[in-house]
């Protein structure tokens, strides 16, 4: 079987004492069950000249190559175009995308640049997979470098429709370069949908079928791919994990209280402020809730050296401390604002805790906090899951209360029908939501995208 290489902004090397991201409990799977190559940053940042070297290193049957970048690099490409401006725009914010040429210029440089070390370790047969938003010219960089392999692209975040897309400067460069690759996946048909539509009124390529197109003498096709987790590992990770001194201390310090939990990357799509202002919501319309429930709010900092987190994470602080400090009591905190990670078997512990989870992103391509918090629930007493109809999890977790973030009162309401939902409801609603889950496990994932990659006539879920 052909090697599979996987491409990435970042590599998920183990062992560095982190909890891996989500693209990294994504992909791993699929590596470790077929082994190969996994590319791209190694996250160092030379200040002077970049060393022209890949460092290899393996682990059991995969092999890590990692690259650094010039701070000037990493600045234009990393913190300036992929951050600055795709990141905004693909998930529908217009208002906080600052865009410079310069930037653009770093962004296809970098591209260039990993195309031009991945390639010296390409071999004719490989099957490579090229992930996230941070990478979108790379297969037209190997192309031009005359490279045939089978080439996949994997964007884990929304995509957003053609009215919003082209408001990105030289998107007429830069989204077409897409149609390099031989597979395009999304995590939603709304996200493949909007490409298509991208793809009809910008580019006015001629359609193969309902789900793919031609782009010269190749044949392009879309697909639908919604990452999954470990389902039923992370279930019984959680079932051990409610053992541990960690948990049993934090359900101490409660006294009884009902938790509710989050927990976000420090980011302004996981709309922490607005949910805040729901909690708070809550503690207005229904005194009872006051002194009764806990909200447990863990949020990693992230992206600090850009200006607009900064600021987030300065306004997060106030609103915790204004809500706390109208309605706590010193018996009583009303939120718990935590602002470093936890390891996975304490997150998983928490989850299955918490008499429900607040998971809101204003637009999320997933979210797989919220498919852990379902898989971590004891079926018998299952919390309550409340969810962003905007998060793509939505899709396969339609039986959460799902709620318009935007809508303060309404997210309040919806955490005091979570607090009071009977029984019976709770394991209904839980019982629908896991057989999805179970069904669309991470390790069926990485399987349905390569095998559409290599055999072409078996894309599955794509849009029109």
């Amino acid at each position: 079987m052909a090697r599979l290489v996987v491409v990435s902004n970042r590599v998920g090397i183990p062992d560095r004492g982190a909890r891996p991201g989500g693209l990294e409990v994504a992909i791993r799977p699929a590596l470790k069950r077929h082994g190969g190559l996994w590319f791209g940053w190694s996250g160092r940042v030379a200040d002077e000249d970049v060393p022209q070297t890949v460092r290899i290193e393996a682990q059991d049957n995969i092999t890590y190559a990692t690259v650094d970048l010039a701070k000037d690099d990493y600045q234009e490409f990393y913190n300036g175009f992929a951050n600055r401006v795709l990141w905004p725009i693909l998930h529908y914010r217009l208002d906080l995308a600052e865009f410079t040429r310069r930037d653009l210029g770093g962004y296809v440089r970098v591209n260039q640049y990993f195309a031009s070390h991945l390639e010296k370790l390409l071999r004719p047969d490989d099957v490579i997979w090229v992930h996230d938003y941070h990478l979108m010219p790379l297969a037209k960089a190997l192309r031009d470098r005359g490279h045939h392999n089978k080439i996949g692209f994997f964007i884990h975040i929304p995509f957003p429709p053609p009215e919003i897309i082209t408001a990105l400067p030289n998107h007429d460069q830069l989204i077409p370069a897409l149609c390099h690759y031989d597979l395009v996946g999304f995590q939603t048909e709304v996200d493949a949908a909007n490409f298509s539509r991208y793809i009809a009124n910008e580019c006015g390529l001629p359609w193969a079928t309902g789900n793919s197109f031609h782009f010269g003498n190749r044949i392009v096709r879309i697909g639908t791919f919604p990452v999954g987790v470990e389902t039923e590992a992370f279930a019984r990770l959680a079932r051990r994990a409610v053992e541990t001194r960690f948990v049993r201390e934090v359900l101490d310090s409660l006294s009884g209280r009902a938790m509710i939990i989050g927990v976000d990357r420090l980011d302004y799509s996981k709309g922490i402020g607005l949910r805040l202002k729901a909690f708070e919501r809550l503690l207005t319309d229904h005194p009872p809730r006051r002194g009764a429930v806990t909200y447990l709010q863990i949020t990693p900092r992230s992206r600090s050296e850009i200006k607009e987190y900064s600021e987030m994470e300065r306004h997060i602080s106030e609103t915790v401390g204004h809500i706390n400090g109208r309605y706590g009591e010193p018996s009583w905190t009303p939120i718990r604002y935590v602002n470093k990670p936890y390891s996975r078997p304490a997150l998983a512990g928490l989850f299955r805790s918490s008499r429900a989870a607040l998971v809101t992103p204003l637009r999320d391509g997933m979210n797989l906090v919220a498919k852990e918090y379902v898989a971590a629930q004891d079926p018998e007493d299952p919390g309550v899951l409340i969810l962003s109809r905007f998060a793509g999890a939505a899709v396969e977790c339609a039986t959460a209360l799902l709620v318009n973030p935007y809508d303060a009162e309404a997210v309040g309401n919806a955490i005091d029908q979570a607090l009071s939902m009977p029984l019976v409801e709770r394991q209904g609603r839980h019982s629908e939501m896991i057989k999805v889950l179970t069904e669309n496990d991470i390790k069926f994932w990485g399987e349905r995208f390569m095998e559409t990659l290599r055999h072409p006539g078996k894309v599955t879920g794509a849009a029109a």
